[in-house]
């Protein structure tokens, strides 16, 4: 049974670091939590501004912890960026360097362009796309300082300083984008959240009703949640303490423990 928060709502935007789950462990009872909202008949998005996996990725690993998912569910900041760059530079296989995982490359591929890392062509790059991945390197760093430096667009998959793990907070695309930021004096454009783009996308594909966004941040999730004009919650088990979620102005509509306390009943 649904708590009479999220009862009065037709569809419900999750975000997966800190929400869904920490790590690869779910959190506390969010199977159940997702079961109850289908059973109830919501509409269900994932939004995620992780681009180090691709959309496939994320179904198999909500499947893998018990929890179903569809691909139409799950909207990623790299399918945005693979949108955008394919609509400005795709006709053109322009050229472009790439802080990211492997799957970002293929993302940026896809768009038709050409990633030019480490070749003659850095310096006529006509973008430089930032996101977040454990490989990151002084090599990345130096190409899209060379690129940015001589003109090419600057775009950052999201700017989360830190990402929630079971070991502890890590750096975060934010902290990547930092980098780059400090070595050129130049300003990313953001493409994830909390920037209204991603939630707007859920949005079109879950159909008209009352949405609510749940995440673990304040800067992103709940931002974009303003952002997009619709309302959002914060559950505490990734980067927000109960402290910062109560002074956050404007606040969320409600703050629960975890996921499963928010959408079962027990919100504070």
């Amino acid at each position: 049974m649904l708590s009479p928060l999220v009862a009065g709502y037709d569809h419900v935007l999750l975000d997966l670091d800190g929400c869904v789950w920490v790590g690869d462990e779910a959190t506390p009872q969010a199977a159940e939590a997702l079961a109850a909202l289908r059973a109830a008949g919501k509409g269900l998005a994932f939004v995620t501004n992780d681009g180090r996996h691709g959309v496939e990725d994320f179904v198999r690993k909500l499947w893998g912890l018990g929890m179903q998912a569809s691909v139409e569910e799950v909207v990623t900041v790299g399918a945005a960026v693979q949108f955008m760059l394919a609509e400005r530079y795709g006709a053109q296989r322009a050229p472009a360097v790439v802080i990211g995982s492997p799957t970002i490359h293929r993302h940026v591929e896809a768009a038709g362009l050409r990633i030019v890392n480490g070749t003659d062509f850095v310096a006529r790059a006509a973008v430089a796309v930032v996101s977040g991945h454990e490989a990151f390197d002084f090599a990345e760093l130096r190409d899209a300082t060379t690129a940015i430096m001589r003109g090419a667009e600057f775009l950052a998959t999201s700017r989360d300083p830190t990402y929630p793990t079971a070991a502890g907070l890590w750096p975060g695309t934010g902290a990547l984008v930092a980098a780059v930021e400090t070595a050129t004096g130049a300003t990313a454009t953001t493409i994830g959240k909390p920037e209204a783009g991603l939630v707007t996308t859920a949005l079109d594909r879950l159909g008209p009703g009352r949405a609510l966004f749940v995440g673990d941040r304040l800067d992103t999730d709940l931002a974009a949640a303003l952002n997009a004009g619709i309302d959002g919650a914060v559950v505490l088990t990734g980067s927000t303490t109960l402290a910062e979620a109560q002074s956050a102005d404007p606040g969320p509509i409600a703050i629960a423990p975890t996921l499963a306390d928010l959408v079962l009943g027990h919100t504070a």
